[in-house]
């Protein structure tokens, strides 16, 4: 009689994260800043490649506003205040 082959038993566990605060930094469209001053700040500060602060900036520009980079709220913070202090808008929204 042959052993009975040995199985591999994978778990799966769920991870509840209630405790956990997502917040999305949104800049705001305005009339002042142009798309390159925009876009370098978004490369400089949020760690965007060009491509990715070039279609936030568009989306900024057409939506009126975009969430540019996602995180808990001591992360976005110093970000938020880097950018406003460019003299571009943005706030920091509970997901």
């Amino acid at each position: 009689m042959k052993p009975a082959p040995e199985l591999d038993i994978l778990v799966e566990e769920e991870v509840i994260l209630d405790d956990v605060k997502l917040y999305s930094l949104v800049v705001f469209n305005d009339d002042i800043n142009t798309f390159e001053h925009v876009i370098d700040t978004l490369i400089e500060y949020c760690g965007h490649t060009f491509e990715q602060a070039e279609q936030c900036t568009l989306i900024i520009h057409f939506k009126g506003k975009c969430a540019v980079k996602n995180g808990d709220f001591e992360e976005l913070t110093p970000i938020r205040k880097a950018i406003t202090d460019r003299g571009i808008s943005a706030e920091i929204l509970l997901r």
